[in-house]
């Protein structure tokens, strides 16, 4: 009777776990489980940041109460502290050790909206194997990129980290980065864990602060900022993280829909969710719960499996699964998914990261798929007269500007791990590129980008007047964009503006470069300079790749992923917007109107009359050293039938003097659905090289499924009717070709 009862008790403690997992991955999961305390499962689902108190650190994890931690950098710590967790603790269970690798760990990629610029996935992917190998050698098996937030508002500081505004471009380039982060297998030691954040909505947030609150409808989210998650979990990424906004009054770590309903029911997806820092905690703050155990409540039940330092879980978790607040089936859901990850980065059989000396940090071909990174993620917007490239034909350059030499601030946002002194400035790149064929003179004219002290501005005036041609090199530091850097205002900071109608005042050709973490808005400079070259901050080898570009060894590539608006007024503005029932025409601006009019002279349409519907310049706008002529679009067939494609496709012929890459953009518009559609929406896209003269025939295949989009009944079709569809250079040109959905 007795073994009857404790084989019963057995079963039901094993039919609780909901096992999803089969083989012995499967077996060891249950097997662990059925011996885990509470408290050992609890410690699983709590992350921790390095703190001082090596001793505490250490009893920690004899204890079990810890199951990662974050920023620890070092691989002989990391060693030491895996050790105890394997060695000395009752059940052996590894821990997972976590940093943010952004864009680069020591080699510094371009930031990741400057990746996106470079309309070439593979870039992003080298960028994040990159970074995989030289952070997996400091002991780092988990990484919290890629940020895959779709925003259409520059003030927001994170869009440094996003992939821009468009919903099929991030979904492409979030995808190459979980590819670059696991490798072809996660237990490799070289790979690491992605994680795909911020789930979700971030980027809506109102009026680009961080951290602030969204509305969301539903039909919205779906279309527009959950497909980028959707492919990331496609891609297999290991790790989703929730955002720290609320959506539609419920923050994303109490959010059941979300977390529960589309991420593990819709999606199938059984990798790891955690909690953004102190996001469980949070809760309290945004007024939904009314201390830390109703949040830990909230945050378990909705499904977050790790509570990144909020300690709601390790404070509170116990007691609520004893209440009966919390099922105990709760706990064992999570943790599952907490020792899947754990096993599918191998660190049961190999636990300890290889000591290496040297560390494989800044190899050639690092540093050579940085400077590819950079260089195609430029974007030409402007070349009056064919300024650029120069050559050395130009006897005396002057170099200007605040960031023409700012190693630290070239790298960009949020990378922990760089190291200045590797990079390489524009002023120093150009400097070994042209040796002793052109004369430089050098002058700041404002030490920083935020300087407003203008006394420096004449000796940059005087050098400017002594050169042939003027390179000035502005922007943003590193440290105003990124988390929690928002600006209202996103003109050129400090007296720029003043330095650029300066030089401007000399008549000498004016090259300027912005190196920045966001859009821009540039208008009044772009009237200043002859030719503008417009940087996203590109890492440890910006400088190089601005030189090539600026020199002809290489030729402008990038294209926008993103709009930079004429004036802050105009944000949100995007490519992709609804149509109104008064589209913008016989727009009069404000000066032209007469005075006295009356209110029927002018209007009705939808436009600022300050700066019209346009903006500076639009999303896919990317100009080259060459030009290219594309084709009528042609169709494989005017209708488009269930279950079947149509090839689209158009010539596309290099009618400039230098061999080029060109990005052709496939656009489609529903002219007439249920539910109001984009004026365009990106569909595919392709980088194709052409030599000067060359002609290619350029073809994408359009099925059912990339016509559909979310009904007011949620429910996901393609509705028959007309549509248009593009190739073209970018989201406003092109002559359209129509078919008809049947």
């Amino acid at each position: 009777m007795k073994n009857s009862l404790l084989l019963l008790i057995s079963f039901l403690l094993l039919a609780s776990f909901k096992p999803q997992d089969k083989g012995s991955m499967g077996a060891k999961i249950n097997s662990l489980l059925t011996k885990m305390t509470l408290q050992e499962k609890i410690g699983q689902m709590n992350q921790l940041n390095e703190w001082n108190n090596s001793a505490e650190m250490e009893q920690t994890i004899r204890s079990g109460s810890v199951g990662s931690f974050l920023n620890i950098v070092d691989a002989k710590k990391s060693n030491e502290l895996q050790r105890i967790a394997v060695e000395e603790t009752r059940l052996g269970i590894p821990l997972i050790f976590a940093r943010d690798v952004i864009h680069g760990f020591k080699t510094i990629f371009p930031i990741p909206l400057g990746q996106a610029a470079t309309w070439n996935p593979q870039l992003a992917e080298n960028g994040a194997r990159v970074a995989a190998m030289e952070a997996s050698a400091a002991g780092i098996k988990w990484t919290f990129a890629p940020m895959i937030d779709i925003t259409r508002d520059p003030r927001w500081g994170r869009i440094a980290e996003s992939c821009g505004e468009d919903t099929y471009l991030t979904s492409v380039f979030g995808a190459a980065m979980v590819k670059g982060f696991q490798g072809d297998n996660l237990s490799a030691p070289t790979s690491i864990a992605a994680c795909a954040k911020h789930f979700a909505g971030y980027g809506a947030t109102e009026s680009g602060k961080d951290y602030n609150t969204t509305w969301i409808p539903e039909v919205q989210l779906r279309d527009v900022y959950l497909p980028s998650f959707k492919a990331a979990s496609e891609a297999g990424v290991a790790s989703f993280m929730c955002s720290f906004n609320d959506i539609n009054g419920i923050p994303s770590s109490a959010n059941v829909h979300l977390n529960k309903d589309i991420l593990r029911k819709e999606w199938g997806y059984n990798g790891v969710l955690v909690s953004d820092w102190g996001s469980i905690q949070q809760m309290i703050s945004h007024g939904v719960c009314t201390d830390l155990k109703n949040a830990a409540k909230m945050g378990v039940e909705a499904g977050v499996d790790v509570d990144m330092m909020s300690f709601a879980y390790t404070n509170h978790l116990e007691s609520l699964v004893k209440s009966g607040e919390v099922s105990i089936k709760t706990v064992n859901a999570i943790v599952r998914n907490i020792l899947r990850l754990k096993m599918r980065l191998g660190l049961f059989e190999n636990p300890y990261v290889k000591e290496q000396n040297p560390m494989p940090y800044y190899t050639q071909e690092s540093l050579q798929k940085a400077k590819q990174a950079a260089i195609e993620g430029a974007i030409l917007l402007k070349n009056d007269n064919n300024l650029l490239p120069l050559t050395t034909a130009t006897k005396k350059l002057a170099i200007i500007g605040p960031l023409s030499d700012s190693q630290a601030d070239q790298l960009g946002t949020w990378c922990f791990d760089a190291e200045p002194e590797h990079s390489v400035t524009p002023l120093k790149a150009i400097q070994q590129l042209v040796g002793n064929e052109v004369s430089i003179i050098a002058e700041k004219g404002l030490t920083y980008s935020r300087d407003k002290n203008q006394q420096g501005i004449e000796k940059a005036v005087d050098a400017a007047k002594s050169a042939d041609v003027v390179l000035v090199f502005v922007g943003e530091e590193a440290i105003i964009s990124g988390e929690a850097r928002c600006r209202a205002d996103i003109n050129l900071p400090g007296a720029q503006s003043e330095l650029i109608a300066a030089l401007k005042a000399t008549g000498k050709p004016l090259v300027m470069v912005v190196m920045a973490g966001r859009p821009l808005t540039i208008g009044t400079e772009l009237n200043n300079a002859d030719a503008v070259l417009y940087a996203f901050h590109g890492g440890t080898m910006a400088g190089p790749a601005l030189a090539d570009l600026i020199f002809g060894k290489a030729v402008p590539s990038g294209k926008l992923p993103v709009t930079i608006p004429r004036m802050v007024g105009q944000i949100p503005i995007y490519y992709a917007h609804k149509m109104t029932g008064r589209p913008a025409q016989n727009i009069d601006l404000i000066d032209s109107i007469p005075v006295g009019a009356t209110q029927t002279s002018i209007g009705f349409t939808s436009y600022y009359l300050d700066a019209g519907d346009s903006p500076l310049f639009h999303f896919g706008y990317g100009l080259s050293y060459s030009s290219f002529s594309y084709s009528d679009v042609s169709l494989s067939s005017n209708k488009l039938q269930d279950g079947k494609t149509i090839t689209v496709s158009c010539n596309i012929t290099n009618t400039g003097k230098y061999d080029a890459e060109e990005v052709a953009q496939l656009y489609i518009r529903d002219l007439v659905a249920s539910l109001a559609r984009p004026v365009r929406e990106l569909k595919d896209f392709r980088k194709i090289h052409l030599k000067a003269g060359e002609t290619k025939t350029v073809s994408f295949m359009l099925n059912n499924e990339q016509l559909a989009f979310y009904n007011a009944n949620l429910v996901k079709r393609t509705e028959p009717g007309d549509f248009q569809v593009w190739i073209s250079t970018d989201s406003q040109s092109g002559k359209p070709a129509t078919f008809r959905k049947i």
